[in-house]
């Protein structure tokens, strides 16, 4: 029976391993994208090589209409099983808070915790048994920026992360009855293009010494923790944060 996981945020970085280790543990994967068509074509092509079936979308999360276009096409590849809130944003302008534009917050606001509600709702509306759905799992990427702060580079993004951990736990309480697990994964320093793209490209030699395993992690073990919570391994895990950080 075809279980069709979607993943936002899941061109690049965490999102693109979580894609890929979910086609080989027997997902076909809605892949989801707001800007360059070709970095989400290629996860698509590394999902179909696991012999699974996968389809790139492109949706601004923030958008309620192309949220709900989101998961209609999800729809039309077979029962949606999970759905993993990857997509997010830092804004960025790295810096101090009072330095920010309430355009980059209203937006980083927008994506990283709006996003995230708009697509939890779109979910429980389809996995519930409230609803006639056959239940299924929500895997929130949090941020251990959630418990830092970030000052001096972005609070107002580990203010929104912040937000999905109340809102993940909240949610859980609700739908635990129906047959939906709703869990967090908050992730620490990661080896991604994120830290260039916000014009910070030594940010990882610079941070990693400060970590207990001396290095930044890979998207893939990020992906493996996503993985466990969706699984039936996971089965008596609801409403919790797993951070998976080096220590730190």
């Amino acid at each position: 029976m075809s279980r069709v996981l979607v993943v936002t945020g899941g061109s690049r970085g965490i999102g693109a391993a979580i894609c890929e280790l979910a086609a080989a543990r027997g997902y076909d994967v809605v892949v989801n994208y707001s800007g360059d068509s070709e970095p989400a074509a290629e996860v698509v092509s590394r999902v179909r090589a696991h012999g699974r079936k996968a389809l790139a979308v492109r949706a601004d999360v923030a958008d309620e209409r192309q949220v709900r276009k989101l998961f209609g096409t999800a729809g039309e590849m077979g029962p949606i099983a999970g759905l993993v809130n990857n997509a997010a944003i830092t804004g960025n302008t790295p810096g101090r808070l009072d330095e920010q534009s309430a355009a980059t917050v209203r937006r980083v606001l927008e994506v990283n915790v709006g996003g995230v509600f708009l697509c939890c709702r779109e979910a429980v509306r389809r996995l519930s048994t409230r609803y006639g759905g056959p239940g299924g799992a929500i895997v929130n990427v949090s941020s251990t920026a959630a418990r830092s702060g970030s000052a001096g580079e972005w609070v107002h993004y580990a203010a929104t992360k912040a937000a999905v951990d109340t809102l993940t736990f909240g949610l859980a309480q609700e739908v635990a009855g129906e047959g939906i697990r709703v869990n967090a994964v908050a992730p620490g320093l990661v080896a991604t293009g994120l830290h260039e793209a916000a014009g910070l490209p030594d940010r990882i030699e610079r941070l990693a010494p400060g970590i207990p395993l001396g290095r930044a992690g890979e998207p893939a073990e990020i992906a493996e923790a996503v993985l466990w919570l969706l699984s039936p391994e996971s089965s008596f895990t609801v409403g919790a944060v797993l951070e998976v950080g080096g220590g730190r």
